[in-house]
């Protein structure tokens, strides 16, 4: 699974949100991988984070509270 959302006050900007299962080899947790690419390409995202699923919950209820 994999998405881009254009990153808004850019021109070619994109925010990546991907699921990587053993990020980290054999046996690490999935994640879910957040990149934030100002040219454009989500291959190489100047700027990632990894959040294990785990967290997942309660980092969409902090980010949801932000509004």
């Amino acid at each position: 699974m994999s998405q881009t959302i254009k990153l808004h006050g850019t021109q070619k900007g994109i925010i990546s949100v991907k699921k990587i299962e053993e990020p980290y080899g054999e046996g690490s947790n999935t994640v879910a991988s957040i990149g934030i690419s100002l040219s454009g390409d989500a291959s190489k995202p100047e700027w990632k984070v990894h959040i294990p699923l785990e967290n997942l919950e309660d980092v969409i209820k902090a980010l949801e509270a932000l509004k």
